[in-house]
Formats: structure tokens, sequence, C-alpha cells
């Protein structure tokens, strides 16, 4: 199915970036954004003959497909939301977690699911549901054997903080990743606010594409040296690898 929809009522409010808002975060000409639509690979919605954007949409998108992500978009962030997590609290507060079982997909989320730090008014059944409803949407898979599996609608959930649970499987699970490569390295995010959401989901981008905390996830690293590694890129103390050509 095309990436280009018409859009109801109930959608417009979340698709406010225009062609140059998503050029902008993504750092790519108007042009190239354009090309993407035509393709119908980019997640684009048509209303009253302009093509809008969900901004949560279009960061998993550049995410799966590695594409780089202007650092506008971290600044625009502290501005509207300094008190959200950095990415290590987050990880602190959601776990790092090794040797989670499961022979697929759903027996691999439901254990994610019931290793988590969650509040015990959190109906763990219906998180399970959701989040294999979203992978139902579209893989959360975005190569090299890692997903990130998330809700779709983070207020629903009623948490009190953001976290970031990270496992380890004990097994690699297909997960219709586009690359092909079965998923072994797990981030599942939780979230109050769709904001909150959007913050960890562009954090966590940044960061598998930081050298140190990627490759010190691939190989599934001691938890304290994960946190530093996370820690450091969030500090700018690191470079990220070089964008790819488009």
């Amino acid at each position: 199915m095309s990436a280009v929809v018409h859009s109801g009522s109930r959608r417009v409010l979340l698709v406010k970036l225009l062609v140059k808002d998503a050029a902008r975060l993504l750092d790519v000409s108007e042009k190239t954004i354009y090309r993407w639509i035509k393709q119908g690979s980019i997640p684009a919605y048509r209303l009253n003959e302009q093509y809008r954007f969900n901004r949560a949409e279009l960061l998993e998108w550049a995410t799966s497909r590695r594409i780089s992500l202007s650092p506008e978009i971290f600044r625009e962030e502290e501005s509207e939301a300094a008190s959200l997590p950095h990415l290590s609290e987050a990880l602190t507060a959601g776990g790092i977690h090794y040797r989670i079982g499961g022979a697929d997909k759903a027996a691999v989320l439901r254990q994610v699911v019931e290793t988590m730090r969650l509040p015990s008014e959190v109906d763990r059944n219906f998180l399970f549901d959701v989040l294999l409803a979203r992978e139902a949407l579209g893989s959360t898979a975005i190569g090299d054997g890692i997903a990130i599996p998330h809700v779709r609608n983070p207020v629903i959930l009623h948490l009190d903080r953001p976290t970031v649970t990270l496992c380890f499987l004990e097994q690699p699970i297909d997960f219709g990743a586009l690359d092909g490569r079965p998923v072994n390295v797990l981030f599942t995010l939780t979230s109050p606010t769709v904001r909150a959401h959007l913050h960890l989901l562009s954090r966590l981008s940044f960061a598998l594409r930081c050298v140190p905390f990627r490759e010190a996830v691939m190989r599934q690293a001691a938890r304290d040296e994960i946190l530093a590694a996370a820690t450091r890129c969030e500090r700018g103390l690191v470079q990220t690898p070089a964008r790819a050509p488009r």
C-alpha cells in the first residue's frame, strides 16, 4: 500500500509537518522528500492538496532506514521538554535484561512484557496486545538485528515516567526486518505522553548511530558499559558515523 493516504479528521491534528519541515528534520532537500513521496516509501498524508507528516511516524521511518536526523530536532526537544529524561536515565528506569526467551515474535514480546518494570496498575496483558497490534501495522525492526517495539498511543498506559527497556534475546527471532536479518536486540519504549515518546525515540535513533553505544549494544556489553556509552553519546563527546548517501 502506498505510504501516501488521505487523512480523516482524527488524524489531522497529528500531521502538522509540511514538506519543508520534514526536509529540515531529516536534513535533506525538499526535492528528496518529494522523490520519496513519489516512490511511496515515506509515510505522508494528502490534506487539502498539501502533503503532511506525522512526527512520530517520520522518526520511526528514518530510524528504520538509518537516515540521519538533523541536530535541530534535539534542540527543539530541549527547549520544549527540558524535564524529560536522557536516554541513559530512561534505560536505567526500564532496565537492561539478558537471555530473554521465546521461539517467535509473540512469545518474545510476552517475555519482554513480563520482564518490564511497570507500575502494578498497568495491565500487562493489555500492553502485550497493543505491542502485538503495533507489529501487525508494520515491523518495528530497524535492521542489524535490532527492533524498537512500542505502543502506538502511549497515553493509554497511564505511566508516571517514560522508560526504555533493553532486552537481549536468547535466540534471534524473525521480526520481518527490511534487511531480512532476525532480531536479537529489543528496545521497548513506554511513555506517559506523546511528547515523551517522541523525545525517547529521537534520542534512541541518535544513539544507535553513535559508534560506542551501538558497538556496546551489538556485543551485549555489561549494563554499566551500555549506560556509560549512552551518556557519552548524549553529551556529544563522540561523533556519529557519516551519513549514508541518498
